[in-house]
Order: C-alpha cells, then sequence, then structure tokens
C-alpha cells in the first residue's frame, strides 16, 4: 500500500509539473524528413507560441508579436527554401522567451527574465522545477530531433550540412542596424566565406561578417553541438526581418539563398577548402 500511495504521489508530482497539455501544438515539426538535398536546415526561433498554463508571460500581445519571441520570417523563408532544395527542415514551434532553443539550458538567457527593454514577469523568480519542465518538454524534443534525424543520415552515409535560419530585429534597443543579412560562424568559416563572396558580387547588398551577431560555445548551441561537435559543415544565416515580413520578400530571399548556398557548395567542392 505504501509503495503504490508513493508511486501515485511521484505521477501526481510529474502531472503538476508538466507544462505542455494535449491543447498546445507539439513543439517540434519537420519538413521533408526524406529530402535528397545534403543540406539540413533548422529554424530555432520560427514560432511565438506560449503554452496555455503559461498565460502570456505577462507580457502584451503586441510585444509577443515583436522579435523579442520569436524570429518573424524565418519560419517561412527556411520553407521556402527546403521546398527548392527538397531538404530536411526542424521548426521549432514555442517562443524564445519560454525557453530560447539556441542557448545552453544553464545559462541566464535560457529563460530570459527580461529582453530587450521588456520584463517578462511570467519568467520572473522561476521554480526550477518549471524550468526543467520547459526543458524537458521543448528545448530537448527539438534537440533530440536534430540528433537522431543527423545520427540517421550518417548511419545511411549521407552527407549533411547544416544550415541554421535566423532573423534580426532592424533597430535593438534604439540602434538601427545597417545589414540586410548576416553570415555567422565560430571556427568553421569555409561556408560562410564562400557565401560572403558570392554576396560581394551583389550591389548595395550590406552583408555582416559575424554581424549582428557572432557565434561562441557561450552564447549559442545549434552550430556549436549540432555543427562543430560533429565536424559537418555549416552555417548560420540573420536576415533582418524587415525584409521577410510579405510573403514576396519570403519568396526573394528563399530564392536569393538558394542560389548563394547552391553556388558556394559547388565552388567549394571544387576546391582545396572543399567538404
Amino acid at each position: 500500500m505504501a509503495r503504490r500511495q508513493a508511486e501515485r504521489g511521484r505521477d501526481m508530482t510529474e502531472i503538476n509539473n508538466r507544462l505542455l497539455t494535449p491543447d498546445d501544438p507539439h513543439p517540434v515539426s519537420v519538413e521533408r524528413p526524406d529530402g535528397v538535398s545534403p543540406v539540413f536546415l533548422t529554424c530555432d526561433h520560427a514560432g511565438n507560441r506560449i503554452p496555455g498554463r503559461l498565460g502570456s508571460l505577462g507580457v502584451a500581445d503586441a510585444e509577443l508579436r515583436r522579435h523579442i519571441a520569436w524570429d518573424p520570417g524565418a519560419a517561412e523563408v527556411a520553407r521556402g527554401l527546403s521546398a527548392r532544395l527538397d531538404a530536411t527542415l526542424v521548426l521549432q514551434a514555442y517562443s524564445r522567451l519560454v525557453i530560447d532553443c539556441n542557448r545552453a539550458t544553464h545559462r541566464p538567457d535560457s529563460i530570459a527574465s527580461i529582453s530587450e527593454h521588456t520584463a517578462i514577469p511570467g519568467n520572473s523568480n522561476l521554480h526550477p522545477d518549471h524550468a526543467a519542465a520547459r526543458a524537458r518538454e521543448i528545448f530537448h524534443p527539438y534537440h533530440d530531433t536534430i540528433v537522431a534525424a543527423l545520427d540517421a543520415r550518417r548511419a545511411n552515409g549521407r552527407q549533411s550540412i547544416l544550415f541554421c535560419m535566423h532573423s534580426f530585429t532592424p533597430v535593438y534597443k534604439g540602434e538601427p542596424r545597417p545589414w540586410h543579412v548576416g553570415l555567422l560562424y565560430n571556427r568553421d568559416d569555409r561556408l560562410a566565406r564562400a557565401m560572403m563572396t558570392l554576396m560581394a558580387e551583389v550591389p548595395g547588398l550590406c552583408v555582416g561578417d559575424n554581424q549582428p551577431y557572432a557565434i561562441s560555445d557561450e552564447s549559442d548551441y545549434t552550430i556549436p553541438v549540432h555543427g562543430e561537435q560533429r565536424g559537418i559543415p555549416h552555417v548560420e544565416v540573420e536576415i533582418r526581418h524587415d525584409l521577410i515580413e510579405t510573403p514576396e520578400g519570403q519568396r526573394y530571399w528563399a530564392g536569393r539563398l538558394e542560389a548563394w548556398l547552391t553556388a558556394a557548395l559547388a565552388r567549394l567542392a571544387g576546391s582545396s577548402a572543399g567538404f
């Protein structure tokens, strides 16, 4: 009897600590799982959903539509590129304000209590069990999906080239950002450099070299873990989101990225810096 009561108590604790309900969408979606392209696409901040149990995190609806909550336009560009290349794409549906899937879970900005100038009341003084539930039910399923897919490709002798799709805000803390697009890397810059060489041929295009962000082991997760630790080619692309707010802009940038990426991979294949 005592054992059954203890087990029932553990079951109730798990239920009480559970974050997602059947009414919440699954945190991960995979498009073109059997895509033939060596390119493997991810979108860490594809959505701005918040689990029903968290309400609005105390944040106004207008703020949840801003870049502090997600990467506007990034998912649509990634989907367009996936379709053009026939490439697998893994997307994460929940807001970065719930948990940032491009930050290690031990970092203080994994679950931010303030983003830019906006306070996130629902993240203040968060109980460790509740933080663990966000990691367990959102962060880990997303990255476990990426791991499983890349493992399967490697087991089948398939090449993988990791392409992480993001967008950035045109103005950050009052400072305008001049770049139209940025290419990010850390230890391995081969693909980024090859794409930047091609982008430099476009008149008027302002390309950020590790701008507006730079990748590091401390500040990022997807590229260091799934790209560098695996030793596979990779690049992170950031597009200024005012350029991809409309379907026309999204189609335009998906087409440009397809052209630059395809040409860059062809050049690298025939060079001493190739993969």
